[in-house]
C-alpha cells in the first residue's frame, strides 16, 4: 500500500504541476536534440589487416633467421601511432600544409592523429585500425595510407636489417679470419720451440732422475773411499810410515795391559821417537819420489769417479730445469690450443650466421617471410561514428523525463501550504471535521479543455522529437 500510495502522490504531484513539468521536460529533450545536430561530426573509417606466416619461414626454420610475428604485434600499436610514421602520412596528404603551418600546429596535429586512431589485435595474428576525422574523405585516405606506410616500412627497416647483418658479418669474418691464423702460428712456433719439453713423459723423466740421484750417491761415496784411501797407500810404499805405523799399534796394544813406565812400552815409544825423527829428515827426499804404482792406480780410478760425478750433477740439474719448465710449457701450450680453438668456435659460428644472414636476406627481397595482407581496405564512410544521435536522443528524452519529475517536486517543497489532514495534525492542531472540495463545473471544464491542449501540444512536440529518433534510426541501422 505503501509503494501505490507514493506512486499516486508522485503521479499527483505532476498533475499539479504538469505545466511546468512538461515545458522543462520538453525544453530538456529540445536541448538534447539541438546538441546532437550542433556536435561536430566525426566519421570512422578502419581497415583489417592479417599478418600470415609464409610456408617457407616454417621449411627453412632451423637455416634462416625469420622475424618473430609475435614480436611484430606486440609493438604494432606503438609503431603504427609513432611520429615518424603519422608525420610521413600526413605529409602524403598534405595535413601539413592545409591543418599544420607551424611547428607548434604540426606538434599538435601528431598528438591529434594519434588520438583518433584506435588499434585492436584479435587473434594474435588480425589487428584492425580505425582512424576518426571530420571528413570522411580524409579518415578513409588517412587510414589506407597509414596501413600501407606502415607495411613499407616494416619491409624496409627489416631488410635494411638484413643486408646490414650481412655486412656486419662478413667483415667479422675476415677480423676473425686474421686471428685464427695468427693463433695457428703462434702455436706452430711455440710447438716448435717447445717441442722436446712439451713432448717429455713427466714419471718417466722422474724416475731417470731418481736412478741418477742414486748412482750420484754411489759415486760420491767411492770418491770418498779413494779420498781416504790415498794416505793408507801412499805411506804402504814408504818403510819408515809401514815401521811407524806398527810402532803406534803397538804401543796402543800395550797401554791396553800395561802402564807408561812400563820398560817396553818406554823402549816403543822410544823407536816411534827414532822413527818420526827419520821421516822428518826424509820429508823432502819422500816429495820428491814418485808414487807407486798402486798410488798412480788410485788418482786414476778418483779421476774418472770425479768426473763421473761431475757428468751425473749435470744430467741431475738438466732434467731437474726440464721437469720444472713441463707445466708451464704445458699451460702455455694449451692457453694456445684453447685460443686457437675459440676462434675457430666462433669463425665456423660466423660463417654458418654467414649462410642463415645471406638466406634470410633473400627471403626478404622475395617477400618470403612474414606477410601482411590487407583483408578489407578502409571505405569513405557514409554516416558520422559520432556523435550517436540515436543515444543522445533516447538519453535526452530520459533525462527530460526526469527532469519534469524533478521540478514537480522541486515546486511542492517550495509549496508550504498544508495539503493533508495529517499534516494538520502532525504541527499539533486538532481537527473537527473535513470538507471535501467542491468543484465548479464550469470550472472543471474549462480546466480539462486547457490541460488538453497542453497534452496535444506536448504529444505533437515529442511526437516531432519521436520523428526525429526514427529518422536517425532508420539512416543509421537500415538505411
Amino acid at each position: 500500500m505503501s509503494s501505490e500510495f507514493n506512486y499516486k502522490q508522485y503521479l499527483s504531484l505532476v498533475r499539479k504541476w504538469k505545466l511546468q513539468a512538461i515545458i522543462v521536460a520538453l525544453l530538456v529533450m529540445t536541448v538534447a536534440v539541438a546538441a546532437c545536430y550542433l556536435l561536430p561530426e566525426k566519421y570512422q573509417a578502419q581497415s583489417t589487416v592479417f599478418i600470415e606466416k609464409n610456408v617457407i619461414g616454417e621449411l627453412v626454420k632451423d637455416i634462416a633467421v625469420t622475424p618473430s610475428r609475435d614480436d611484430t604485434i606486440k609493438v604494432i600499436k606503438y609503431a603504427i601511432t609513432s611520429r615518424t610514421l603519422l608525420l610521413k602520412v600526413a605529409n602524403d596528404l598534405d595535413l601539413t600544409t592545409t591543418r599544420a603551418k607551424t611547428d607548434a600546429a604540426q606538434e599538435e596535429l601528431i598528438r591529434t592523429l594519434q588520438k583518433n586512431i584506435d588499434v585492436k589485435v584479435k587473434d594474435d595474428n588480425l589487428f584492425i585500425i580505425s582512424f576518426t576525422d571530420t571528413d570522411s574523405r580524409i579518415a578513409r585516405d588517412f587510414v589506407n595510407t597509414l596501413v600501407q606506410r606502415y607495411i613499407e616500412e616494416n619491409l624496409t627497416v627489416m631488410r635494411e636489417q638484413s643486408y646490414g647483418a650481412t655486412k656486419f658479418l662478413t667483415e667479422q669474418i675476415g677480423t676473425v679470419k686474421e686471428k685464427l691464423v695468427e693463433a695457428e702460428t703462434d702455436l706452430n712456433k711455440f710447438k716448435a720451440e717447445k717441442g722436446g719439453v712439451i713432448n717429455v713423459d713427466e714419471a718417466k723423466l722422474f724416475e731417470e732422475i731418481n736412478l741418477a740421484q742414486q748412482k750420484l750417491y754411489d759415486l760420491q761415496l767411492r770418491r770418498r773411499q779413494l779420498e781416504g784411501l790415498k794416505p793408507v797407500v801412499r805411506m804402504a810404499a814408504d818403510p819408515l810410515q809401514s815401521r811407524l805405523i806398527f810402532l803406534q799399534k803397538r804401543l796402543e796394544e800395550l797401554r791396553v795391559e800395561y802402564t807408561d813406565s812400563y820398560p817396553e812400552v818406554l823402549k816403543v815409544k822410544s823407536d816411534i821417537e827414532t822413527v818420526q825423527e827419520q821421516i822428518k829428515g826424509r820429508r823432502g827426499v819422500l816429495l820428491a819420489q814418485p808414487d807407486s804404482e798402486e798410488m798412480g792406480k788410485v788418482q786414476a780410478e778418483l779421476s774418472a769417479v770425479k768426473m763421473s760425478e761431475a757428468s751425473l750433477q749435470r744430467y741431475i740439474g738438466m732434467n731437474k730445469a726440464l721437469l720444472k719448465g713441463i707445466p708451464t710449457a704445458k699451460a702455455g701450450l694449451e692457453k694456445l690450443e684453447v685460443e686457437k680453438q675459440s676462434r675457430k668456435n666462433l669463425y665456423d659460428k660466423l660463417l654458418s650466421r654467414q649462410g642463415q644472414s645471406e638466406m634470410s636476406q633473400q627471403m626478404e627481397v622475395q617477400d618470403k617471410t612474414t606477410t601482411f595482407r590487407i583483408i578489407d581496405p578502409a571505405v569513405m564512410p557514409t554516416f558520422p561514428a559520432s556523435p550517436n544521435r540515436v543515444k543522445l536522443i533516447l538519453l535526452g528524452i530520459l533525462a527530460g523525463l526526469a527532469a519534469g519529475v524533478g521540478i514537480a517536486l522541486f515546486l511542492d517543497n517550495l509549496d508550504h501550504s498544508v495539503k493533508s489532514v495529517e499534516a494538520l495534525r502532525n504541527i499539533g492542531y486538532p481537527v473537527l471535521e473535513s470538507i471535501p472540495t467542491i468543484m465548479d463545473p464550469a470550472q472543471v471544464h474549462r480546466q480539462r479543455r486547457a490541460d488538453t491542449k497542453i497534452y496535444l501540444c506536448a504529444g505533437a512536440y515529442f511526437s516531432l522529437i519521436l520523428s526525429v529518433l526514427a529518422v536517425e534510426v532508420f539512416h543509421r541501422y537500415v538505411g
